[in-house]
């Protein structure tokens, strides 16, 4: 397995993967020229696996704004429809898409996530310094506005032979 750090990605050669894994992988010319670039370092007939957010739902103006503009500024999201368009686009093919909701971001999802041993350990890391209890009381009650729209999307699909 190849893992990749920064814009590695960008140097790659030509159809040097079989497959392909990404997890929210961001080029800076946007998401359709992220799925252009996954496309490019991808063998024609290979496969790629992405995992991605989107909206499950329409968030309320007041949650796209804190969430958009408060937390996560200059990300964007899309529906389930849009990132199949994205990656045709792309050259993708035999696309699959299974989503979910974004229950990470919720107390009972990140114990299940993260286990309850390490879920402790992180929150005693949080704890021990006063900047980050500020950021925490900052952040909590924001995506809390924002979780019911969040989601995510695993998208499966085949490089145009």
């Amino acid at each position: 397995m190849t893992k990749l750090q920064g814009n590695e990605i960008q140097r790659l050669d030509p159809y040097k993967f079989m497959a392909t894994v990404g997890k929210r992988v961001i080029h800076p010319g946007g998401r359709a020229s992220t799925e252009a670039l996954l496309a490019r370092v991808t063998k024609p007939g290979g496969r790629v696996l992405a995992t991605e957010f989107f909206w499950r739902q329409s968030p309320t103006a007041e949650a796209r704004e804190i969430f958009l503009g408060e937390v996560c500024p200059g990300l964007e999201f899309d529906t389930d429809n849009d990132w199949v368009r994205i990656y045709e686009a792309g050259g993708f093919t035999e696309i699959r898409t299974q989503t979910g909701p974004f229950e990470m971001m919720t107390a009972r999802g990140f114990v299940s996530d993260e286990g309850l041993l390490r879920s402790v350990g992180i929150m005693g890391r949080v704890m021990a310094r006063r900047a980050n209890i500020r950021k925490m009381t900052w952040l909590m009650p924001r995506m809390a506005k924002a979780v019911p729209y969040l989601g995510y999307i695993v998208v499966a699909a085949t490089k145009r032979g």
